[in-house]
């Protein structure tokens, strides 16, 4: 059974109320956006029919600018998905609404970080896509939002004798090649670049999180009002050294959905030349000692 670590409904209904003031913050998800979508230079593959997802109004236009005939937006949030500005549906990451082989290019920026089952998510998006497509991805990584995490940790602890989850766990690097893989997605990719971000006060960096949709949805978050005195405290922390640097672990996740045109690893056994010959040494069998 998956576990539930995300209100999946409480997120929904943020980004709902983000769509209003999801503008505030698009620098950040533009240069997110463009890093992601560079990758597309890197090929010589053209697209015609194009998913975006959780795009926020940023990628989809991104996509039109670079001559996709078909993009379609999707996002949790009816009123983030249509922003857009053209074909919009307002689906779950979890269960992709779209027919088998729909669409030969998939983009999700910033935007699987909290689906629950993102092995499954990431079947879905691979069933979706046409054979030689192309799946781009980027999910805040581990280290996001450390210094926050930091704070409000030593803050409850001091104001409330305790400390509950106030900000989201994020995917480590080192599982995603091996989740595209799983999920059958060939060729994967996974690699790191740091989104350099800071803010002048911590009520800024609250006040972005709020217009991105991004505030607290784990389940295990704590209901109750919190303690008098934790923002407080945990913003006088950060406020230490201004400007507050928080820089972004940004993963870039590449896969294509298998086609006999790919390159694919040679059979076991199927060498016609022998290494040691290429290197000019001597071959010695397994288990034998070799010379001293």
């Amino acid at each position: 059974m998956t576990p539930r670590i995300f209100d999946r409904a409480l997120v929904a209904r943020r980004r709902d109320r983000a769509a209003t003031r999801v503008g505030d913050v698009q620098p950040v998800l533009q240069v997110a956006a463009e890093w992601l979508l560079d990758r597309l230079d890197d090929t010589t593959r053209r697209f015609d029919a194009a998913l975006d997802i959780g795009g926020r109004g940023v990628v989809a236009p991104m996509l039109r600018a670079r001559g996709i005939a078909r993009v379609v937006s999707m996002d949790l949030s009816p009123r983030m998905a249509a922003l857009n500005g053209g074909a919009a549906v307002a689906g779950d990451e979890e269960w992709l609404p779209f027919a088998p082989e729909s669409f030969d290019l998939v983009v999700a920026s910033l935007s699987l970080h909290t689906v629950n089952d993102l092995p499954g998510a990431l079947v879905q998006i691979r069933r979706a896509m046409r054979p030689d497509g192309l799946f781009l991805a980027s999910l805040p990584g581990l280290g996001t939002l450390q210094g926050l995490r930091e704070a409000l940790i030593a803050a409850e602890a001091a104001v409330a004798g305790g400390a509950s989850p106030r900000v989201a766990p994020f995917p480590e690097l080192r599982d995603m090649a091996a989740l595209l893989q799983r999920a059958g997605l060939a060729l994967p990719v996974a690699d790191v670049v740091e989104l350099p971000l800071a803010w002048r006060t911590a009520m800024g960096l609250v006040r972005d999180l709020r217009a991105a949709g991004e505030q607290n949805a784990v389940v295990a978050r704590n209901p109750r009002i919190p303690p008098r005195g934790l923002f407080g405290a945990a913003f006088a922390m950060l406020e230490r050294e201004v400007p507050i640097a928080m820089p972004m672990p940004l993963l870039m996740l590449t896969g294509w959905a298998p086609h006999d045109s790919q390159s694919r690893p040679a059979r076991p056994g199927s060498a016609t030349a022998r290494l040691a010959e290429a290197l000019g040494v001597e071959e010695h069998s397994a288990g034998e000692k070799a010379p001293r």
